[in-house]
């Protein structure tokens, strides 16, 4: 799937400029401060990944349901409380909460830029379990880099929506990464006396 494609088509759904705003502050918010406010950060970023999630069931559920491709209420309503939903769950357990978030960022990265071929979505699993497992055994610097990339991941989306000029295609890994890896050293060095 061509990135340049998933940023300009935002996939099912797309942003308005105080959507970019909150989704840039939020991704700038995790990706510096993410294990410092881990509590916060975990919501958010069960949030995000519920409500990218729900995006992509709004098709299956609009055509399930044809009376609300109209309503523009519960357009907007049903990715939220989609989010809304995995963030209180993601919120209540800790470790879960940390592995899931690993294997929702292999996950959604999958999907989103990799295609949904059962192939692919079986080896992005094994992937994420790998991952959450990895996560789980080492608590501390999992939760740095996963809100480093997840804050990482709604800053590059951000960047790239309204800077229409750069390229999407070849500049959305090399963003993703070196944003990621700015935040990760950020609260490695910030947080060294934290357990």
């Amino acid at each position: 799937m061509d990135i340049k494609q998933i940023i300009n088509q935002s996939e099912n759904f797309e942003f308005e400029m105080p959507e970019i705003s909150v989704m840039m502050a939020v991704g700038l918010l995790v990706l510096l401060f993410g294990y410092r406010i881990k509590k916060i950060a975990f919501f958010i970023i069960w949030f995000l990944i519920g409500y990218n999630l729900m995006g992509y069931l709004m098709p299956i559920i609009n055509s399930a349901l044809p009376q609300i491709i109209d309503n523009q209420l519960f357009q907007f309503l049903i990715p939220v409380a989609g989010g809304l939903l995995a963030a209180l769950l993601g919120f209540a357990v800790e470790k879960l909460c940390v592995g899931g978030i690993c294997f929702g960022l292999v996950m959604l990265i999958t999907v989103r830029y990799f295609g949904t071929e059962m192939p692919v979505v079986v080896i992005g699993a094994i992937i994420g379990v790998i991952a959450a497992g990895a996560a789980v055994t080492m608590m501390k610097p999992a939760a740095i880099i996963a809100t480093a990339v997840a804050g990482a991941y709604a800053l590059t989306l951000s960047i790239l929506t309204l800077a229409t000029g750069i390229d999407a295609t070849t500049y959305y890994w090399p963003m993703l990464i070196g944003i990621a890896t700015l935040g990760a050293v950020f609260q490695f060095v910030t947080t060294k006396r934290l357990s």
